[in-house]
């Protein structure tokens, strides 16, 4: 029997409005505080802009678990989708706590360098034990490898990865929320359709809260993620390639290559980040300095717009995602 299709509308519509709703407001409470991104070396945009983005994304996830939770405990779905939910947040209540638990650390750790602008080590330090915290709630890498020091380190590792990856894509308006979008959509597909109903549902929950603030970030921008937004964004994405719907132990045969299936969905962010450490380190910078070598610098120097770039980009993710079906 398959998940009721109208509990992934829910988690989808109820992400997407909240924050779209929600996003005015935190608007107005940065701005009334100063979280504010001012213009300086780098930047395109001439006057200060909230860094509203992440706070609204949160809150479009944040809201709807918390009504999901009601909706199970007075039993307001059908009585099918109640079954299926609460075997699945009993089941998987310590993952599920440590995604959004997980998720706010990474939002505050962001939120205070938005305000202070950290010293890199400081920064790295905040990831590396947000990223031990997950693995030792269960959410594990293992790559068919027997070995919990190896499955920590990889964990470690790729969240590190993925966070950074699309913290250094939050350089174009739309680039980051965008390539989100397009990563969380094809994660949510392969979940739904191998049965994976709770990873699909928090899928469906990135990308609806995502698509919720894009309207205020493409293609011009009244609020920017800020790097509370993109560690957010980096956060909830290699958490959910790490969860375990690419590979079916009943088909081996079949499907064992699929654990490369997140390396697909993510290539872009992965080769982008890959590609200006390469540069910055082959040039003895510091590869946590930025510059304009990403690939979205690269194709407007190339002769295309801005806009035109993220396009280039978000498609060259979708059309990467999309070889996952071969899998």
């Amino acid at each position: 029997m398959t998940f009721p299709f109208n509990a992934y509308v829910l988690a989808f519509t109820g992400a997407f409005l909240v924050t779209l709703l929600t996003l005015p407001l935190w608007r107005a409470w940065c701005e009334r505080h100063g979280l504010l991104d001012d213009p300086g070396h780098r930047k395109i945009h001439h006057k200060p802009v909230p860094l509203a983005g992440g706070l609204a994304v949160f809150s479009g996830m944040a809201v709807v678990v918390l009504g999901a939770l009601v909706f199970v405990k007075l039993q307001l779905l059908n009585p099918e989708a109640v079954d299926k939910l609460s075997y699945g947040l009993g089941r998987r209540a310590p993952e599920l706590a440590a995604i959004l638990l997980g998720a706010l650390a990474m939002l505050l750790l962001g939120w205070w360098d938005d305000r202070h602008e950290l010293k890199p080590a400081v920064k790295f330090a905040g990831q590396c034990l947000i990223a031990l915290a997950v693995a030792a709630a269960g959410i594990r890498v293992t790559l068919f490898v027997p070995s919990l020091v190896f499955s920590y380190l990889v964990t470690v590792l790729w969240i590190l990865t993925v966070t950074n990856a699309l913290n250094f894509n939050d350089n174009m308006n739309g680039l980051c929320g965008g390539l989100g979008v397009v990563a969380a959509g094809w994660m949510a597909f392969h979940s739904a359709r191998e049965g994976q109903y709770l990873v699909a549902s928090v899928a469906l929950l990135v990308l609806g809260s995502l698509l919720g603030f894009l309207p205020f970030n493409f293609p011009r921008a009244s609020v920017f993620l800020g790097d509370a937004g993109s560690h957010l964004v980096g956060f909830l994405l290699a958490v959910l390639a790490i969860l375990p719907h690419f590979y079916s132990a009943r088909q081996p045969d079949l499907n064992r290559w699929a654990v490369l299936s997140p390396l697909l969905i993510l290539a872009v962010p992965l080769a982008d980040l890959a590609s200006v450490v390469w540069i910055r380190t082959r040039h003895r910078r510091p590869f946590w300095i930025g510059d304009t070598n990403h690939f979205s610098h690269r194709l407007v120097r190339a002769g295309l717009t801005r806009l035109q770039a993220v396009l280039v980009l978000w498609l060259a993710a979708a059309l990467a995602g999309a070889v996952t079906l071969v899998f």
